[in-house]
């Protein structure tokens, strides 16, 4: 991880880097699936000593880290509803994911800002091209629209 790390920092001295730790697994989902996939060996216990190793290296090493270990781990259903095999997410994890990352670019005291709410929209101008509006003369710029997501991000 460090090598990683390192090798990424060192492309740019505006490189910006979130790492996200191991996340927890469903070993029992993952027993019940070992008739389609090969053995298993991945473990929660590996899990967690990679996850808090990452987490060491980030903080030595001053890297913005999201903590999916725990992350996942805060909902009480998190062995059913997180994921869909026992170590691939599910909607609901993918969720946390997000969660997770945006808290960490919110926060982060990045110049520019890589939170989305702070990105200029791309072709954000109107446009003879835009959806027309219900007068039938205007135009309606719907690049910063949110309301069609299932989700509302902060």
């Amino acid at each position: 991880m460090r090598k990683i790390a390192t090798y990424l920092k060192d492309l740019s001295e505006s490189t910006r880097l979130i790492f996200l730790s191991c996340p927890p697994v469903n070993e029992d989902m993952l027993n019940t699936n070992s008739s389609i996939l090969s053995t298993i060996v991945r473990t929660n216990e590996e899990s967690r000593h990679y996850s808090e190793a990452c987490i060491e290296v980030c903080k030595e090493m001053d890297v913005k880290v999201v903590d999916l270990w725990s992350a996942i781990q805060t909902r009480p259903d998190w062995r059913t509803s997180c994921f869909t095999d026992g170590i691939h997410f599910s909607a609901e994890g993918s969720i946390i994911v997000v969660e997770e990352i945006l808290k960490v670019l919110k926060e982060a005291e990045w110049e520019p800002s890589l939170h989305w709410k702070n990105i200029p929209t791309e072709f954000g101008e109107s446009s003879a091209y835009d959806v027309v509006a219900s007068d039938n003369k205007s135009t309606i710029n719907i690049s910063e629209f949110t309301f069609h997501r299932e989700k509302q991000w902060d």
